[in-house]
């Protein structure tokens, strides 16, 4: 791009969403493939600097904040969207592109913004563009879960624009940027809530595995990687050092796990896990060093890619089998070998193994924990890594392509690998996953602390051979207490429970004591206030009648009277008429002279 010359890559998918319907045939394809890639073009070809300020009224919107931070995500999603576009080519639904387009646009808009009016637009389009990668899916709890997810984040951005409008009372203006995390306020906290439910910290995460659990096949893996992602780049931007975060990231981080080893279907065990894996990157941000922040950073990058392979491995069982409970599936690796190697590779990264991605980037987190004596933290951090390969390394691959045959005749004779555009999208995320384990410094100089990124050193012997151990017991753990482990067809509440308990308290609530005091102030009105007011108004009326009428009434009478009497007086010539007149005007005369 020239230097005079600054184009949005939200307005490329925007404008791409917009002009989709006209290609048709043979050019969409083409079409959907050129429009995410021009938008990372665009990314790539980026300078530096603030770029597309408007003004408006008495604001200047920020449109272009181009800098080490920005750049790094805008680079990941573009790139994302280009791999999940690819899955989805085989999709002939416009609308289900034009949405994730959009969603991807609102993702762009907030990473590139500069001020909180901006944020707030596209933070609301991604929330209004994403569920209906739910809904698409059609069915009747698709459609449950997303007015669910809609009605969360529609909470949640109504606390996001009310701590906006509370701080820019307290400071008279809208700068997105560190907020103050020395001294926070009661904006500052508004503002955070709005942020970390879009990161799905507990209690404010049920609606994740809800909505990802139930998305459409390409949906799914659009919303693992944008919503909660783009979360973490607003805390990074303006909570860095928030230490109110740490707990709240190690919790995410063991509970995601535990809630992961209970689930019984695929794709809600991986959206679990995205809780889990976004732990870490929250405890980052709070931490808030140099260290931890690129850690945070390189793990959202990483996690984007290794968790939409996971995504893309499970949605092609879905696609193909229609099935995506371990209870309904096994021993597939016959019947889909390559998907089953895509998968095993997304397992692996998000397990830290070595030469895989998550080795060289959640390993930074720990890292920064440990470096800020932040022990408790690196230890608990520690723990849940050792959970994660249990569940997604193992778990997922086992009782999917191995283990117990639990496939139906039908499910088992759909099996096969997916269609030649969903294991492209896999081969170039699994490609990247061992690209970015292998050589480092691909992520490491796209870091907001390139420099001090180079000094973490993730493979040292000491740091692989604890890995190695972890790992290794781990896997150990899993195939001595495989029957324990073994899922079964239920369903985990998890907190949900108490947004149950507290519907059904809402609903006696109102059902009981509040219709019952409905009721009583209803016949207490019938018996006296409807009486008395029927009384007034017969009383009213009568007055209306008999007072009213009777006066407008009798002056009428009157004037008419006299008006009989005045026009026998009149002889109809006009002379006469004028010499009454007068001689009346006289006679009223000399009467006011004399008194």
């Amino acid at each position: 791009m020239t230097a005079n010359l600054w184009v949005h890559p939200a307005l490329i998918l925007l404008g791409g969403a917009a002009l989709l319907p006209l290609f048709r045939g043979v050019l969409r394809k083409p079409y959907l493939l050129l429009v995410p890639i021009l938008a990372f073009a665009d990314v790539l070809s980026m300078q530096r600097g603030i770029h597309g300020v408007v003004h408006v009224a008495d604001f200047y919107l920020t449109f272009g904040r181009v800098d080490s931070l920005s750049l790094v995500f805008g680079y990941i999603m573009t790139l994302m969207c280009i791999v999940g576009t690819l899955y989805g080519l085989h999709v002939e639904d416009p609308f289900q592109h034009i949405a994730a387009w959009c969603y991807v646009a609102g993702s762009l808009g907030v990473i590139f913004c500069g001020d909180y009016l901006t944020l707030y637009v596209f933070w609301e389009l991604m929330a209004f563009a994403s569920v209906f990668l739910v809904w698409f899916r059609g069915r009747r709890q698709s459609l449950e879960a997303g007015y669910r997810y809609l009605l969360v984040h529609g909470a949640g951005g109504v606390i996001l624009l009310l701590g906006i409008i509370l701080r820019w009372q307290a400071t008279g203006n809208f700068t997105f940027g560190p907020i103050g995390v020395e001294t926070p306020t009661l904006p500052t906290y508004l503002i955070m809530i709005g942020f970390i439910l879009n990161a799905a910290v507990p209690p404010f995460h049920a609606w994740l595995p809800d909505a990802y659990g139930e998305a459409t096949v390409t949906g799914a893996v659009f919303m693992c990687a944008f919503t909660t992602k783009t979360a973490i780049y607003a805390l990074a931007r303006a909570f860095a050092g928030m230490h109110i975060l740490i707990p709240l990231g190690v919790i995410m981080a063991l509970y995601g796990v535990v809630y992961a080893v209970l689930e019984n279907d695929a794709r809600r065990l991986l959206a679990y896990h995205i809780i889990s894996q976004v732990g870490y990157m929250v405890t980052g941000v709070g931490i808030g060093t140099p260290l931890a922040i690129n850690g945070a950073v390189a793990h959202a990058f990483a996690h984007i890619l290794y968790k939409g392979l996971l995504f893309m491995g499970t949605g092609s069982v879905l696609y193909m089998t229609g099935k995506s409970k371990f209870t309904e599936l096994g021993g597939l690796y016959k019947k889909m070998p390559w998907t089953f190697v895509f998968t095993l590779i997304g397992g692996l990264s998000i397990s830290a193994f070595p030469f895989f991605s998550g080795f060289v980037s959640k390993s930074m987190v720990i890292a920064g924990a440990f470096e800020d004596h932040i022990l408790w933290a690196g230890y608990l951090l520690t723990l849940a890594s050792a959970g994660t390969f249990l569940h997604t390394g193992l778990k997922v691959p086992y009782f999917i392509w191995f283990g117990k045959n639990n496939c139906s005749k039908e499910t088992w004779e759909k099996a096969a690998d997916p269609p030649w555009n969903m294991m492209a999208a896999m081969g170039v995320a699994a490609f990247l996953c061992i690209f970015i384990g292998c050589y480092t410094p691909y992520l490491y100089s796209k870091l907001p602390y390139a420099a001090e990124a180079f000094q973490y050193k993730p493979y040292s012997a000491y740091h692989v051979s604890e890995s190695m151990q972890i790992l290794l017991f781990t896997a150990l753990g899993f195939f001595l207490l495989i029957k324990k482990l073994a899922p079964e067809p239920k369903i985990s509440i998890d907190l949900d429970w108490f947004y149950r308990m507290g519907g059904r308290g809402f609903l006696w609530l109102a059902s009981r004591p509040i219709q019952a005091t409905d009721n009583a102030v209803s016949e207490a009105y019938r018996a006296v206030g409807l009486q008395s007011l029927m009384t007034t108004a017969r009383f009213w009326s009568w007055f209306d009648w008999h007072a009213i009428d009777g006066v407008v009434d009798g002056i009428a009478r009157t004037v008419r009277g006299a008006g009989g009497r005045l026009r026998r007086v009149q002889s109809g010539q006009l002379q006469y008429n004028i010499f009454y007149a007068v001689s009346i005007v006289t006679v009223l005369l000399v009467i006011y002279v004399m008194s």
